[in-house]
């Protein structure tokens, strides 16, 4: 079971890839269409590893998608009250920040369950989102060029004969994304702090851990991720939408469960999680590839958060 639990995820990762390999032949493994799938899966990715901070103190968010749409909808109407990208930018990322901190307040000073508290956030994320935005996509002049030119953009790799392969900047973003957070939880004492929470959060109390504040901060850092997910999706479709961010939670959740399943505790990594992002990344992919109805995606993640969760309570109770 160990070795299943330890290496199964990733078996099933390569797999898929080699799958879809086999079915796309000459498009799906080409450099054109991994930078695609980079790019693609870049907003969930950080979506994601900012997740990841809060799940290891075995807490969730519920509110991210609903952030990320949020933030993308204040820095367009930012940008048409001001005209001014900087302060579309800093706000927006501001109020991913101060959504966090409400939701940290409310779990750790107001004692409310984080699965209660971050779903009203979710509703009142979104409702202030419809409210803003007038319940219409916002796009055009509305949405700061330089957004748009940033996601557009990438450092050149390679020249395939035909045209330059670049890094596209929003994966540049992901992967900055992912360095910081592993930092963060394997070589500062707050990640220490965080996942001894994750284990006792009483016995960390008694240990001298401040744990509502550490809370505090956890949450404020998972929505300043969320905020900057949604930038990258309005900056990459070139609209903000009310909606747009609804997708993003359940597959940050996802992502982090696979990635908790390639741990031998169970416990949330962010080099994990980068690959069960991945995993969905390849998928939605695939699938478009072969015209498979997206709701057979949906099917298909959810089996796969069930799936990753059963396979974590079988390891600890082979365990005990």
């Amino acid at each position: 079971m160990a070795l299943i639990r330890n290496y199964g995820t990733l078996a099933c990762f390569f797999a898929l890839v080699l799958l879809f390999w086999v079915l796309l032949p000459g498009t799906f493994m080409s450099g054109r269409n991994l930078l695609n799938i980079s790019q693609q899966v870049s907003m969930l990715a950080v979506t994601a590893i900012a997740m990841t901070i809060v799940m290891a103190m075995g807490d969730y968010d519920l509110s991210s998608g609903s952030m990320a749409s949020l933030a993308g909808v204040v820095a367009a109407v930012v940008f048409r009250e001001t005209g001014s990208d900087g302060a579309s930018l800093v706000l927006a990322l501001a109020l991913g920040i101060a959504g966090g901190l409400l939701n940290g307040f409310l779990v750790s000073y107001v004692g409310i369950l984080p699965f209660v508290a971050t779903l009203g956030t979710l509703t009142i994320f979104s409702g202030l989102a419809f409210l803003l935005a007038g319940g219409k996509t916002i796009f055009g002049s509305d949405i700061p060029q330089s957004f748009g030119a940033f996601a557009r953009g990438g450092v050149p790799l390679w020249h395939d004969g035909n045209a330059v392969i670049v890094l596209p900047n929003l994966t540049i973003v992901a992967i900055l994304t992912l360095l910081v957070v592993w930092f963060i939880l394997q070589r500062m004492v707050f990640g220490r702090h965080l996942r001894a929470i994750g284990g006792s959060s009483e016995a960390a109390r008694l240990a001298g851990i401040d744990v509502k504040r550490t809370r505090l901060i956890a949450f404020a850092l998972a929505g300043l991720g969320a905020a900057a997910a949604g930038l990258m999706y309005m900056s990459r479709v070139a609209s903000a939408n009310p909606t747009q961010g609804a997708g993003l939670m359940l597959d940050a959740i996802a992502a982090v469960f696979l990635g908790m399943t390639m741990h031998a505790h169970g416990e949330p990594r962010v080099v994990n999680t980068l690959v069960g992002g991945l995993f969905l990344g390849v998928l939605s992919n695939g699938l478009t590839q072969l015209s498979v109805d997206s709701y057979v995606r949906d099917i298909l993640v959810g089996s796969i958060i069930i799936l990753a969760v059963a396979a974590s309570g079988l390891e600890k109770l082979q365990r005990n």
